[in-house]
């Protein structure tokens, strides 16, 4: 049965193409511009794309399986269509903090997501990643004009996750039985400090790259300078807080389920060195 996977030239969906193609699995891949995807040979394309509803019916058709990439504008509207053309299952990338999501925070649209898979009538299974390794390629342009890495809470520590981890689960949960109901949150293998990140970055580059801590204050003027929300800048600098006193666990799914340790943050720093060049 051929699965649907929307997003799929995004940074989890074109994982997830390429780990259901090397499964022998039959895939459709939604994506806007099907001649620049650059997909797999043996991957049928079908045009459109989540937020243009309209371009959903045709790329539904036959269809059985859904992974469905995080779009909380249009998932009503991905629902009702996905019902009327048969859909039966759903695999949704949503996040560690959809069942509370605090106010301003991603997590409310992953729980609007969620609430309109399960109240559409889908088996579904939901998959949440805390913060993905990639989020660190922000501090790419820091590194390259100064040689270091400006932040607060370099204490704070988090467990994230290489994006090739999410598509692996989301293979193996899309391929296999037994995950109908199930709300998984992943993490990458262990723990880490933000200062030790920047030291991993550093043994990537054969170099050190110190880590100068910012004031709560400092870093606020840092991240307004740069457009950011306050309410966005208060929530983050919130969450380094309370992680600098309590550290986030490696949950362990990503062994559980797929039978492999993830990839782990100085791994992830040196396949993606040339980022940071």
């Amino acid at each position: 049965m051929t699965i649907l996977v929307t997003g799929a030239t995004g940074s989890v969906g074109r994982l997830l193409v390429d780990e259901l193609v090397a499964a022998g699995a039959p895939v459709r891949a939604l994506t806007v511009n099907p001649v620049k995807a650059a997909l797999p040979e043996g991957v049928e394309v079908a045009k459109g794309y989540l937020g243009k509803p309209e371009t959903l019916p045709e790329a539904l058709k036959g269809i059985d399986t859904v992974y469905l990439a995080p779009l909380a504008d249009t998932v009503h509207d991905f629902t009702k269509l996905a019902k009327e053309a048969g859909v039966r299952r759903v695999v949704a990338l949503s996040g560690s903090e959809a069942d509370d999501p605090p106010e301003n925070s991603s997590g409310v649209e992953y729980a609007i997501i969620e609430k309109a898979v399960r109240e559409a009538g889908f088996v579904w299974t939901f998959l949440r990643p805390g913060a993905f390794m990639n989020n660190t390629l922000g501090w790419a342009e820091m590194i390259k004009a100064e040689g270091a890495v400006r932040e607060a809470y370099g204490d704070a520590r988090i467990t994230p996750i290489d994006l090739g981890d999410i598509a692996a689960v989301a293979a193996h949960v899309l391929l296999t039985e037994g995950h109908d109901g199930k709300k998984y949150t992943l993490s990458g293998p262990t723990a880490v400090s933000q200062k030790e990140q920047v030291a991993a970055i550093g043994t990537a580059l054969g170099t050190e790259v110190p880590f100068h801590e910012l004031t709560r204050e400092e870093a606020e003027k840092v991240w307004a300078a740069q457009g950011m929300p306050d309410e966005i800048t208060q929530w983050l600098l919130d969450g380094f807080a309370l992680l600098s006193e309590y550290p986030q666990e490696p949950t362990g799914v990503v062994q559980e389920l797929t039978g492999r340790a993830g990839v782990s943050y100085p791994e992830w720093a040196m396949a993606n060195v040339d980022a940071f060049r």
